[in-house]
């Protein structure tokens, strides 16, 4: 399905609807690489340094004893942390692993956003996209259905970027020998892990296993887009194929006729040469 790309929330040139759902796909598959990139600093744990690290009042050994009962109730790859001093003055494996969450969030932000804005409509917005109706959306407006689940979605996210702020202000807390701020970091961590999980469930489910293409609505905004100039550029040059896309825009016709018009193509190369489907990959 190829539809009109945008940018700056301007139109831009053609891709498919698939090449931009697999943007998305790749931002969550980055978001969950990044997460598991933070688990080993995770895995690393303090105890065995007492007051301040060096291990006063504990026999040897029992650091690694410790961290290896751990893993065995868990069944997850606990291990003692190398430094005890790092391990007491700083939280920093959780700042990281808050910021990947975050950045996971974020993506989801952008993805929450981006199909609420195509299914906008249904009559005087985008319209790309047919959203699920889950639930009435307007007690005065009837018939009015809202994003709900992108709703829930982004602001589960902006909670997570909240989190992530503190967390972030605990981490540098860390005076002297002891970071204090590990209950409210841990809180929020582990808050911020409940929630994009939940919410990603539900936007699934909810949302995005149910969205279909507008198709007649794509192709119609696809066809009128003066974007679609950009392929006579080559052709004809930049500064002409401007005064084209302009002239049509201020005429309120199409590309075709004043591209024909001001004499810088005729029908049959214009109809060459701007070809959508030629336009959403390299030649």
């Amino acid at each position: 399905i190829i539809k009109i790309g945008r940018t700056h929330t301007q139109d831009a040139t053609p891709l498919t609807l698939g090449q931009e759902f697999s943007g998305y796909a790749k931002k969550i598959r980055n978001g969950i690489e990044r997460i598991k990139m933070a688990l080993p600093g995770i895995y690393e744990l303090a105890q065995g340094g007492t007051a301040v690290g060096t291990g006063l009042n504990t026999d040897k050994g029992w650091d690694t004893t410790v961290a290896a009962h751990m893993a065995d109730i868990t069944g997850l790859p606990f291990v003692t942390a190398p430094n005890k001093f790092e391990a007491l003055a700083a939280h920093d494996a959780m700042v990281f692993m808050s910021g990947a969450i975050k950045t996971t969030a974020m993506a989801c932000y952008k993805i929450a956003n981006d199909m609420r804005f195509l299914g906008s409509g249904p009559r005087s917005g985008l319209g790309e996209l047919i959203l699920p109706e889950n639930e009435p959306g307007s007690s005065i407006m009837p018939g009015k259905v809202n994003p709900t689940q992108a709703e829930a979605m982004t602001q589960v996210c902006a909670h997570i970027m909240g989190n992530d702020a503190a967390i972030g202000f605990a981490g540098s807390q860390g005076h002297f020998e002891l970071n204090v701020y590990n209950p409210m970091m841990s809180y929020n961590l582990l808050q911020s892990m409940q929630l994009l999980g939940d919410v990603t469930d539900s936007f699934t489910d909810r949302m995005l296993a149910g969205t279909q293409a507008n198709e007649p609505r794509i192709d119609k905004l696809m066809k009128e887009s003066l974007m679609l100039v950009t392929a006579l550029a080559p052709e004809i040059g930049y500064d002409n194929a401007t005064k084209v896309a302009k002239t049509a825009h201020k005429n309120g016709t199409t590309l075709r006729e004043e591209a024909v018009a001001l004499g810088f193509v005729d029908e049959e190369t214009f109809d060459r040469v701007v070809r959508p489907e030629d336009m959403i990959g390299p030649k």
